[in-house]
Order: structure tokens, then sequence, then C-alpha cells
């Protein structure tokens, strides 16, 4: 167990341990209890506008019942949050921050918001499961739910009796769901994903393979590649961004740093030798200048070998050689894309 985002959090449960969960969610399927997730609503007359003014991606884009990823920024372009961001209808929406900035993404949209708005913090008022792995499906369906929803499309359902959030999206890159019950019901629920699971041999899995799994497709850590002091642009979120929009927070300093290209840019590294790359390990080129800094790294069970994910110059690209200091000793990795393995979430 550990502190993470001021919860404590299991970072590997007894029995298994981090290598074996994350097999287990990569071939077959894991449960991860990742409840510290923030939650809050914004509900009201106008919501979808005073959204789409306040977050990078374009809500009009997605319609009734689906989710979408999106970032909430500060003027300067810098991260306040990531977030998924569900739908209910154009006055009614859930949102999903990260554990330690729920209390932030409130305070600046409660701020923002005009006075027909209502923006609450649920954050224990529910608990966020996550079953992912290439069985999910299977382990949803023998719970008698029909789960054959498009990707990032979400449906009001019952486990065990209890009504539950169930939407297809997850932090694995596998096929997989996020669930949400009220706080008070998440142990049942729990207990009979736990029981469903077991036939097709899946594990509860800690924030250990949570990692391991997401580092693995690139995916951003808010903290490690988005901060307050790196935005979307830096780490290679453009995607999560509605260029087309005619403004949103941040997007003067975005739109800049995205014509100019001379920000340093998040990329994906591959250890060439034995070396573990660690968040804050600086990043070098082969004459021995500082290009970069690691912001995430580890050992990726999956490729048998280091990965990192480091923001480094924009002039460097996929394929280039690099070094990093491991603790004093050199070690070589190479450019790769994102992500490391192949997609399986849709």
């Amino acid at each position: 167990m550990a502190d993470f985002g001021g919860w404590l959090m299991p970072i590997e449960y007894p029995g298994a341990g981090v290598l074996a969960e994350h097999t287990a969610v990569r071939e077959r399927v894991g449960l991860f209890d990742v409840s510290h997730l923030g939650k809050a609503s914004v509900k009201g007359v106008g919501a979808l506008d005073f959204l789409n003014r306040m977050f990078t991606n374009d809500l009009t884009r997605i319609t009734d019942g689906k989710a979408q990823y999106t970032l909430l920024c500060n003027e300067d372009g810098g991260v306040v949050d990531d977030l998924i961001a569900y739908r209910n209808s154009d006055e009614d929406f859930f949102l999903i921050p990260n554990a330690s900035n729920t209390t932030d993404v409130v305070r600046v949209l409660n701020e923002q918001a005009p006075a027909e708005l209502v923006v609450k913090n649920l954050h224990e008022k529910f608990a966020v499961l996550a079953l992912q792995g290439p069985k999910a499906q299977a382990v949803i369906q023998s719970l008698g739910i029909n789960p054959t929803m498009d990707y990032m499309a979400f449906a009001h359902v019952q486990i065990a009796g209890f009504e539950v959030i169930l939407c297809r999206t997850g932090y694995t890159g596998e096929h997989g769901y996020e669930i949400v019950p009220r706080w008070t019901d998440a142990t049942h629920v729990w207990d009979a994903l736990v029981a469903a699971m077991q036939p097709f041999d899946g594990l509860v899995c800690g924030l250990g393979a949570r990692d391991t799994l997401r580092t693995e497709m690139g995916y951003p850590l808010h903290g490690h590649e988005l901060s307050l002091e790196i935005t979307p642009v830096q780490a290679s979120a453009g995607w999560a961004i509605g260029w087309k929009k005619d403004s949103f927070r941040g997007s003067e300093v975005l739109r800049t740093q995205r014509e100019e290209n001379t920000v340093r840019t998040l990329y994906a590294l591959r250890s060439n030798d034995r070396g573990i790359p660690r968040a804050g390990m600086s990043v070098l080129s082969s004459e021995g200048s500082e290009v970069g800094v690691v912001t995430s790294g580890t050992f990726s069970p999956s490729l048998k070998t280091g990965i990192a994910l480091a923001l480094l110059e924009p002039s460097y690209a996929e394929g280039d050689s690099l070094i990093i200091d491991v603790r004093g000793r050199q070690s070589s990795v190479t450019i790769v894309s994102m992500p490391l393995l192949p997609s399986h979430v849709r």
C-alpha cells in the first residue's frame, strides 16, 4: 500500500505481484479499484457551451451517452487536469478528474460558471472500478449484461442488483470498461466482478500494474507528462484539442506552441541495454549535452526491457539514439513510436 493523491492505494495484491497482474490484463482480464479518481457534475441550461469554453476538446463532437477525454488548462496553457467528461445531455455532464486535482477542477469551474449552472464535487459519492483485458467483455456478458457498446460510450446498467455507469474506456490499452457505482454499493459490485472473472483466470490489480500498462501505451499521467508547467502540445496530446473551436482556456498559447514547434515534446524511448529509466533522469545527446528529461520510466513486462516517456527538444525524431543518465551510468535508448505496443481499446 502507498499514498497516492491523498488516498491509501494498493500497489500490488498478495499472491501475484505487478508482473503477474500486468500479464493478466494483457492476456486475460484484471480488475482495478481506482476509486481515488475524482467525480463531479455540471448541470443546468448552457452546461455544454460553458464546458466547451473551459475544456480543450470539442464536446459538440459527441452525443448523449458518449464520453470524451479532455483537459482543463489555465490561461498559460498549463494543465490543471485531464479528465473524462460523460455527456448525459447538453445540460448534464458527469466528470472524472484525477484524485488530487478534483478540488482545483471544481473550484475553477465554480469560479467561471454562470449563476444558472450548478457545479458539485461528488468525490466520495461514487467509486470507480476498471475491468480491463481481452476477456473483459466476456466477464460483463457473464453478468447478464450486453456490453457491445462503442468505444467511449456508456450506459446505466445493474451489476449484482446495483445501478452503475458502465463505460467502454480504460487506461491500459486493452478492451475494457470503467464501472461507476455509488460509494455505498461499491464493495458489493467489486465482489460480483471478482467472482465473475474467476472462470477467466482474472486477477485484481494494483497501481504498479496500472503504471506499467499505461506507460507501454504512452498514456500521460498528470504530474508527470502533464502539469501546470507542461502543456497538451508538449505532451503530444493535440488530438484532445478542438483546434477548430473559436477559443478555450489557454487556446492562444497552445496555438502558438503548435505553430512555432519550439518547445520540448513528449516522445517514447526504449532501452538498448539493461538500464531502467526513471522519472527525473536526464536525457543526453551523443555529445553529452542535456536535451530532455524522463517524465515516466519503468521496466516493461511485455517488452522485457526498460521504457520511458520523455520531454525532448523538438529537433529529434523516431529512430534517433540518445543516452539516459541512470544514476551516473550511461544507458543507450532509441526514440520509438507511441504506443509501444498495439492498442486494443477499440
